[in-house]
């Protein structure tokens, strides 16, 4: 009889010895969170799982047992005609679900009859999240982090780019957490990755970093729009040097209007009414009809005065993170941007080293 292997060890040089990582749990189990690089092969989908929960409850174990194995049986056998039809005798394959019980095994142990060297993840998907949360909860930081400070709409997300391009190693903390960082920041239409989620992304990018070299990533506050940013990353943060970008208020105005141009009426809306001080019903109307008219710098050089501009002036009067300098981009164009890139550069790797 062919054996099943098992394995507790998540961490990426582990699971690179696999040729695929196998998540069978329910596709909204999977939507939530995943080992990286996982594919989804359920051997129960999301509604087949609800009902044998429910028979498991209201009528019997025996009855769930025999139900659910004819749903495992047929799913199974779905796959091995589709997602591993061409899969060769070699193949090495570790398959994991919540808890590495029934659903793992029962896939492992046909996969294994066919020939293929299978492998369990013991305690499943539970397993790797508890590795996840040791390394971004527990563990201390391990990362020379170099912080983008600046007042909303200086270019910071864009200068991440800038510096990648140059070799430097960075963090996209709003791009994994598909948010801008801001009030308005939500992408209208699309939601957020879950907490869950969002570590998982982190993690995976936090541990393709030399630990060695200095990481640029944006002064964030604890939150990026609903998703916290995990207590040992936070930690790094708290304590990393500064660069503070600064450019022309009418510029900062004209590059919010055009990157946050997927912003729809209804999204300003709800973050008129999300703003920490009530602007007032007359300021309110005109930002209205400012929206209406499609006046979107004028309407975002107004929330810098009465908004954005005075939280950053108040976070600045308490930061304690030592600054490695201020650099000037006028009026952001991609001239002004790319000079100043040179300069941060410059700045981000004499200040780690410091």
């Amino acid at each position: 009889m062919a054996r099943i292997l098992v394995t507790e060890a998540v961490d990426p040089a582990a699971l690179a010895a696999y040729d695929a990582i196998i998540d069978v749990r329910s596709p909204g189990e999977f939507a939530l969170d995943h080992v990286p690089g996982a594919i989804n092969l359920p051997v129960l989908d999301d509604a087949e799982r609800a009902e044998v929960g429910a028979i498991y409850v209201q009528e019997s174990r025996f009855k769930a047992n025999r139900i659910g194995a004819a749903y495992v049986a047929a799913n199974i056998a779905r796959h091995l005609r589709g997602a591993l039809a061409d899969k060769p005798l070699e193949f090495r394959p570790l398959i994991y679900c919540w808890r590495g019980g029934n659903r793992s095994n029962g896939m492992a142990t046909i996969l294994s009859q066919i020939g293929w060297r299978t492998t369990v993840l013991t305690g499943g998907y539970r397993t790797y999240r508890r590795w996840v949360s040791e390394q971004l909860y527990d563990a201390d930081p391990a990362w020379r982090l170099v912080l983008l400070d600046g007042g909303t709409g200086s270019g910071k997300t864009q200068m991440l780019g800038r510096l990648a391009r140059r070799g430097l190693q960075v963090l996209d903390l709003e791009g994994l957490a598909e948010h801008r960082g801001s009030l308005f920041g939500g992408f209208h239409g699309q939601t957020q990755p879950s907490q869950k989620m969002f570590e998982s992304r982190l993690l995976a990018t936090l541990l393709t970093l030399d630990p060695a070299r200095p990481v640029v990533a944006e002064a964030e506050s604890s939150k990026i729009g609903d998703r916290m940013v995990p207590p040992t990353l936070w930690r790094a943060m708290e304590v990393a040097p500064r660069i503070e970008l600064t450019a022309e208020p009418a510029a900062r105005a004209a590059y919010l209007a055009a990157t946050y141009g997927d912003v729809v009426p209804s999204d300003l809306e709800a973050a008129f009414a999300r703003l920490p001080t009530y602007p007032g019903q007359k300021r309110l109307e005109n930002w209205r009809r400012l929206v209406a008219d499609g006046a979107y710098a004028e309407l975002a050089q107004a929330l810098i005065e009465l908004h954005y501009d005075p939280a950053y002036r108040r976070s600045a009067k308490k930061e304690t993170r030592a600054g490695l300098g201020s650099v000037a981009m006028g009026d952001l164009s991609d001239a002004a941007q790319e000079a100043a890139a040179e300069v941060v550069a410059r700045l981000a790797a004499a200040g780690s080293a410091a």
